[in-house]
């Protein structure tokens, strides 16, 4: 009877911790202080279910790459800000001028690293130099469309720091535009990158290969055109892929 009772209470905990997220995501999400531009993508990019995938608590340390404007910045903070911390690094200059100069995003901490990301003459593709974050023992590293944009160089640093801040266990989250299978570049491509390419890359950098989702596929999307297209911008097929440091 003991254990019973001891089974439903460890049931309950754990229903209560996974509405608790579901709680603060929405909430976040629902803020006034979002644009109408970024509430108007809530449908397409579902943080939610992606960061639920990925396994997100609220009392994790996260650090978020590149985060661009601060469109997933705006829904970790707040989620993060009582029992846990976020980071960003990477391309931070926009969510520092602008997400985190707002009220309520104090405790976002901007990781300064040497880099040096930049795009080297006539390619398409940025790269960086070597680099430390400068923090370890992280829970969680995630990127949202971006790992496209570098090239083999760059992809592989980014991923070798990002496994040597985390923890043993720790999760690294990567969501991007999918290009098709071994298919060479091309104007029409340039943003969209190799799902196996990315899985294989991951892997050499020392993580595990966990688990992937279909929240971000999308039939309609043929994977021809370039991502900024009107026929496809807003609804290109993503992979969405969970990785973990053994």
């Amino acid at each position: 009877m003991k254990l019973t009772a001891a089974l439903v209470v460890l049931a309950l905990t754990g229903i209560a911790q996974a509405g608790d997220i579901d709680t603060k995501v929405e909430a976040a999400a629902k803020a006034e202080s979002r644009p109408e531009a970024d509430v108007a993508r809530d449908r397409n990019r579902r943080p939610l279910a992606t960061l639920k995938f990925m396994g997100l608590e609220d009392d994790m340390r996260v650090l978020e790459l590149i985060p661009g404007g601060g469109w997933y910045t705006r829904i970790l903070a707040p989620v993060l800000a009582d029992n846990g911390k976020l980071y960003v690094a990477l391309g931070t200059g926009r969510v520092k001028e602008g997400v985190l100069t707002e009220p309520g995003f104090e405790k976002v901490e901007v990781l300064e690293t040497s880099d040096n990301m930049r795009r080297p003459e006539g390619s398409r593709h940025y790269t960086m130099d070597e680099f430390d974050f400068g923090v370890d023992g992280l829970d969680m590293v995630l990127t949202f469309r971006n790992v496209h944009n570098f090239d083999e160089k760059g992809r592989m640093i980014m991923h070798r720091q990002a496994f040597d801040a985390l923890k043993k266990g720790g999760v690294y989250g990567i969501v991007d535009h999918t290009r098709r299978h071994m298919e060479a570049d091309d104007n029409e491509n340039r943003r969209r990158i190799d799902p196996v390419l990315v899985i294989k890359e991951v892997q050499a950098a020392g993580f595990e290969f966990e688990d992937y989702s279909d929240l971000h596929f999308r039939a309609d999307d043929e994977l021809e055109y370039e991502v900024g297209r009107r026929s496809v911008s807003g609804n290109t097929d993503r992979f969405t892929f969970r990785f973990r440091k053994p």
